[in-house]
Order: structure tokens, then sequence, then C-alpha cells
């Protein structure tokens, strides 16, 4: 993305977040561009989950946190979820835990036939809808606005009663010591889909490496591999490497 489209993008979530509301005619005029630019603009907005337009404008789609985080290493999470979504077949079954990187699987998913999601991320939900030939589910669950995602005993029972190929998790932090989060009924949404699938793969961008976060999730070994980017050093890598089954460089 280039910085001008990157800027116009945040300005255009700026104003959401300050008014509640937005018109094609009257950010036209603010940025000095024609309305088919800010319409654009508006649908690739919307076909991220960002926002939702309306007659003449747009809203917000009520997800400030995630907006925050979602254009942070854009690029790298964007290769981490390619990679990931190669590892998708024709009518599989997938976990998808709530994320800005394990979101992004779902748009990497086009060509695939019949695959099944099971998901707790409204983000997973706002790209999975966008694709006829995905089948996806929602747990169910409390919505917790941070993180776009749906929690508590109804979101475990409702992973509890399936059971997929393959599952991808993301992180607040990780290292050779495990996964870690922030938010504990995340990590029972994590723990509850690993137990319940044959592989979990944890989509993560280097920046995640070495940070720890309150509540422990799983160790390495508890999955099948890592997908991370190259920014990753050497030696953090080696680490890894002696603990996780596998790790891949996007």
């Amino acid at each position: 993305m280039s910085p001008e489209r990157s800027d116009r993008d945040q300005y255009v979530l700026d104003v959401l977040a300050r008014h509640g509301s937005l018109s094609v005619a009257s950010l036209a005029k603010d940025l000095g561009v024609s309305d088919v630019t800010v319409r654009s603009t508006l649908r690739s907005l919307e076909a991220r989950g960002l926002l939702a337009r309306t007659w003449g404008g747009a809203k917000p789609a009520s997800i400030r946190n995630v907006l925050e985080r979602e254009p942070q290493f854009h690029d790298e999470k964007d290769r981490i979820a390619r990679a990931a979504a190669e590892l998708v077949t024709d009518f599989d079954t997938v976990f998808i835990e709530a994320g800005t990187t394990t979101a992004q699987v779902v748009r990497h998913l086009a060509g695939r036939k019949g695959v099944q999601i099971v998901t707790n991320s409204t983000l997973v939900f706002s790209y999975a809808r966008q694709n006829p030939d995905i089948v996806v589910i929602l747990t169910g669950g409390r919505f917790h606005r941070e993180s776009e995602s749906l929690v508590g005993p109804v979101a475990i029972r409702s992973i509890q009663g399936f059971h997929a190929r393959i599952a991808f998790v993301g992180t607040d932090g990780f290292s050779e010591r495990g996964i870690t989060t922030h938010f504990s009924e995340g990590a029972e949404v994590i723990a509850a889909m690993c137990a319940h699938a044959d592989q979990t793969w944890l989509l993560a961008d280097s920046s995640k490496y070495a940070r720890t976060g309150f509540v422990s999730v799983l160790g390495l070994d508890a999955l099948a591999g890592i997908i991370t980017d190259p920014a990753l050093d050497a030696a953090a890598k080696q680490e890894l490497i002696a603990v996780a089954p596998e790790v891949r460089v996007a």
C-alpha cells in the first residue's frame, strides 16, 4: 500500500472515530480528490471489515481497537496469512481464532471449494461472507469489542462441538517459552481450538517475539508450527526451532 493510500485510509478511519459517520462529498472536498477515488477507498476499507458503507457515505464497523492494530505490519501480516492459506485444501475444516493476522487468511482462500470455517472472530466473518465457496460458522458467545471476538462459555462449548483438521491462532507475545496473551478468555478459545484440531499453527509477525502477556496459553510443542516474517533475527529463529516442530518464514 502506498504512503498516500495509507494516509488516506487512516484519515477516513479517524473521521469515523471522531464523528461516527461521513459523506463521500465532504471527504472528497477535505482530501482534494474525486468522488470516485473516495468511493474506491471506502470499498477497500469495507472489504477489510473496517467500515460499513451507507448511501452516500460510511459508518464505523465498531472495531476501533482492531482498526488501530490492523494497519501495523500490514505487509508482514499479509504474507504470513497468504502462507497459512496455502495449507488449506478444498473441502477443508478450519478453526480461525480472532486476530488481525489470522483474519487475513480468509482473504487468500479464493478458489478453494467447500471450506468450512469455525471462528470466534467477527472480522473473519466480514471477510468470509464475501466468498460464496466458504461456509462460515460463528461460535456465539459474549462480544469482546477490543478484539472483535466472541468469548466465554458459549464460545467454548461451540468450539468443543466441532473437530477441525487445522487451526490458525494468534498471540500477543511468543518466545521459546510458549504463547502468551493479555486476555484470559482469548486464551481459553485458543486452548479449545488446539484441543479439537489435528494441527494448530501460530501466525505471528516478528514484532510479537519476546513480548510476554499476562496469561500463558500453550507451549510451542503443542503446535504444528509457527509462521512468521523475515524480520525475525537468526538467534530468535534458532531458539524457536529448538522447541517448535516447525518454523516457517513467509
